[in-house]
């Protein structure tokens, strides 16, 4: 739907943040087969929300919070479509949301940020959100 090299740089975005871009179903698979300890997941989009909040609310709680998820993935709605839809079903029972960032304990899904929860808050907000779901589910270095 998006043209690739439009997206590029969101993608980077998150990218040069140390997050893997998981681009294909079997990707995902791979990530989700290999998810000890916690994995923190941003479905990625071109939406406002995703540049304003989303992305740089992720960016400032994983430099600023002490404790951290063991692994960080990505998949981008709106271009990596197999991927993204692969990576919807382990975020089942939640319906399709992008933006939307998951936290994965062993492989389990334990805490979701919809696409209603980023709207209209800020990169602050967010990023303090992900700082209390760290402290409640990743592990202490």
């Amino acid at each position: 739907m998006y043209p690739p090299h439009l997206v590029a740089p969101m993608k980077d975005d998150l990218v040069s943040a140390g997050f893997e871009d998981l681009s294909t179903a079997e990707k995902v698979d791979e990530a989700m087969e290999n998810a000890e300890g916690t994995m923190l997941v941003v479905v990625n989009s071109v939406c406002g929300c995703a540049a304003g909040a989303a992305r740089p609310g992720v960016k400032a709680a994983l430099n600023l919070s002490g404790i951290k998820p063991d692994k960080l993935v990505t998949v981008f709605a709106g271009v990596d479509f197999e991927a993204t839809a692969r990576m919807r079903e382990y975020l089942l029972p939640y319906p399709p949301s992008s933006p939307a960032i998951g936290i994965f304990k062993d492989g389990e899904l334990v805490h979701f940020i919809e696409r209603h929860h980023i709207e209209g808050r800020s990169a602050q907000m967010i990023a303090q959100h992900l700082e209390m779901a760290f402290e409640e589910f990743c592990e202490k270095a």
